[in-house]
């Protein structure tokens, strides 16, 4: 199988960003000169683009209950410029807030946050999932009214 077999193959299986196909090729034995070249050429026919990654990767992981410091440090290991990751999040048309809000409301019931430990909790889950200060302070004040 070519080099460019191999990357074509990867991308039919999904979307992946421009560094994180170089490195798959090269770990299943391309010369680094050599993926780096493939990958160009994917890119410039259209096969790879970093902003389409990006833009996927932002709709996956906001529908999977990550918040934005999370979303963009993924976006960053994986390579992308500042720009593309900021244009992906900037096409983001949702509201981080109610985003948080909907997790919790997934995660702990229709009843809301009863006492101050699920407070905590929730906090700490939106935390961890990279969610903003101001987004988690509004989402923990969910109660049972809401």
């Amino acid at each position: 199988m070519t080099p460019l077999q191999r990357a074509l193959a990867l991308l039919t299986r999904r979307e992946h960003s421009r560094r994180e196909l170089a490195r798959k090729l090269v770990e299943r034995g391309v010369e680094a000169a050599e993926a780096e070249a493939v990958v160009e050429r994917l890119a410039g026919e259209g096969w790879q683009d970093d902003r389409r990654y990006a833009e996927l990767v932002v709709r996956s992981r906001v529908s999977g209950g990550y918040g934005p410091r999370r979303i963009r440090a993924e976006l960053s290991q994986q390579g992308l410029e500042a720009d593309l990751i900021s244009e992906a999040m900037d096409g983001f048309d949702g509201d981080w807030t109610e985003t948080a809000c909907d997790l919790v409301r997934r995660r702990f019931g229709p009843a809301g946050l009863q006492s101050l430990a699920q407070r905590r909790k929730a906090a700490d889950l939106l935390f961890r999932r990279g969610f903003e200060g101001d987004a988690i302070q509004r989402a923990t004040r969910l109660g049972a009214e809401d």
